[in-house]
């Protein structure tokens, strides 16, 4: 069986609630992530961090989850850094997923991870407005003609223009990201999860 795993990139948030400090709303919504990421079956669960922001997975991460500290919060330095660590780190399938998406469901992740039994590389839009990715997948070692990929800003279209054939790239189902008003809106208080998210907003003034 494939070793997987599916990592949680602790990157910066672009945009906060107005009357939430922004430090608070960045570890609300990647300790809802992390939370969701322990409860995914037959894959393993890291967190990767830029060294100055180590104080973040400190606070989110489970006790034994593995912190992998990356020179520039991209999915290509989680590739590289996975790569070079030791034998704990030895995948054979890697999905790196932004942290700032609090409801997303747990088969939506499951669903990056699932196309590459055939192809080599899967990405998961960001719904709604603005461009970027919720997460990518790829088998290891990742393909030299995966590009530089950034999750605010790299649309699916230039992944599949970068491979050898646009079939090499699955686009899967992708899922909001917290980066605007219209985001905060369309979580669904009746949908369970998002705990810590939750508990923050309600705690908001007015």
């Amino acid at each position: 069986m494939s070793r997987r795993v599916v990592v949680a990139l602790l990157g910066p948030v672009t945009w906060t609630p107005p009357g939430i400090e922004p430090a608070r709303w960045r570890t609300a919504l990647a300790e809802d992530v992390v939370d969701l990421l322990v409860t995914l079956n037959e894959v393993e669960t890291a967190v990767a961090v830029a060294a100055r922001d180590r104080w973040l997975a400190d606070a989110v991460v489970w006790p034994g989850t593995p912190v992998y500290e990356v020179p520039e919060p991209t999915p290509n330095a989680v590739f590289a850094t996975l790569a070079a660590a030791g034998p704990e780190a030895v995948y054979d399938q890697v999905a790196v997923v932004a942290a700032d998406a609090p409801d997303v469901p747990g088969l939506t992740l499951g669903k990056l991870l699932r196309p590459l039994t055939t192809r080599p590389v899967a990405v998961a839009p960001v719904e709604g407005g603005g461009t970027g990715l919720l997460g990518v997948a790829a088998r290891l070692p990742v393909p030299a003609w995966l590009p530089a990929l950034d999750l605010d800003t790299t649309a699916p279209a230039e992944v599949r223009r970068a491979a050898p054939s646009p079939g090499d790239v699955a686009v899967t189902a992708g899922w909001r990201r917290m980066r605007g008003p219209a985001d905060l809106a369309a979580l669904d208080p009746a949908v369970e999860g998002w705990e810590a998210t939750r508990a923050l907003l309600s705690g908001r003034p007015v």
